[in-house]
């Protein structure tokens, strides 16, 4: 049996432990607060993308098919001057494809919309008006766009409207994970 004395002591070493696990657990919430609030103030053009995919909008949907590599997930539609004119996310691409709805009736027509044609174009599917940051503004007004809308990439752009980039997701938990080790 336990004597009173070694369940005390015990107890004291439990309680130790608990209050440094505690006092670590604080360090780490207070680093990591600091990390987070510096990582607000970062310029988005430091963290975005520069070498991105582009196209215009009389280009095929089959090139922004073959062009897509792994890692892009987006693409900036242009005109010749470097102007945003649209956006488009694999996820866009997807909507292209996306059947019928409610118990439609397939036909021909119907078919021929959901396959890649020479004559499919990017103006087809592009989002004609997307979401931007611009290009001098920080990771904290990109962060909350980005909680507020749902989106994950967002063209950057300055007040000409032309294209300097794009801020993904990806990009900000890059610059996270580096700040937190």
């Amino acid at each position: 049996m336990m004597s009173e004395k070694s369940k005390s002591a015990k107890a004291k070493k439990i309680k130790i432990i608990h209050s440094k696990r505690r006092m670590l657990q604080l360090k780490r919430k207070g680093e990591m607060s600091h990390n987070i609030r510096y990582i607000s103030k970062v310029p988005v053009r430091i963290v975005m993308d520069r070498d991105f995919l582009t196209l215009h909008p009389e280009d095929s949907i089959s090139k922004l098919v073959e062009n897509l590599r792994d890692e892009e997930s987006s693409a900036v539609v242009v005109d010749e001057e470097g102007r945003l004119m649209g956006f488009i996310t694999m996820k866009d691409l997807l909507h292209f494809f996306e059947p019928p709805r409610r118990y439609s009736i397939v036909g021909i027509g119907l078919l021929k919309k959901y396959s890649i044609s020479h004559a499919s174009r990017i103006r087809d599917i592009m989002v004609r008006k997307p979401i931007t940051i611009h290009v001098e503004d920080d990771l904290g007004r990109a962060i909350k766009i980005m909680i507020e809308t749902g989106k994950h990439h967002l063209p950057v752009i300055d007040e000409n409207g032309h294209v300097h980039g794009v801020l993904e997701v990806k990009d900000i938990m890059r610059l996270i994970r580096i700040v937190s080790s």
